[in-house]
């Protein structure tokens, strides 16, 4: 007989997921490791749906996964332009030069 992993588990590697997203935005300066966390931390929200979802037998949970996906991508796609725009106007993508695109 197969047991099913209590739901805690699965908050418990959400909550650590998201903190250290949190941590990588809050303490790192370069903008490809930000927007990783960035997605680093949707995932652990996603992980908390459909550990939710699958606890509570409502496939609910799935749809916002899937819209949060849908997002994840479109921030990715701006993002990685915003990088290509900064990397033409200086040779770093650090996140202290997006002030010096200003008008």
């Amino acid at each position: 007989m197969i047991e099913s992993i209590p739901l805690s588990y699965y908050l418990l590697l959400s909550a650590t997921l998201f903190t250290i997203g949190a941590a990588g935005v809050l303490i790192r300066r370069n903008t490809i490791i930000i927007l990783m966390c960035v997605e680093m931390m949707m995932n652990a929200v996603n992980l908390t749906f459909i550990a939710f979802s699958r606890f509570l037998d409502s496939a609910t949970g799935q749809v916002f996964v899937f819209m949060i996906m849908a997002v994840a991508a479109v921030e990715v796609a701006i993002g990685l332009a915003l990088l290509v725009e900064l990397n033409r106007h200086k040779d770093a993508v650090d996140i202290n030069q997006f002030n010096s695109l200003k008008g």
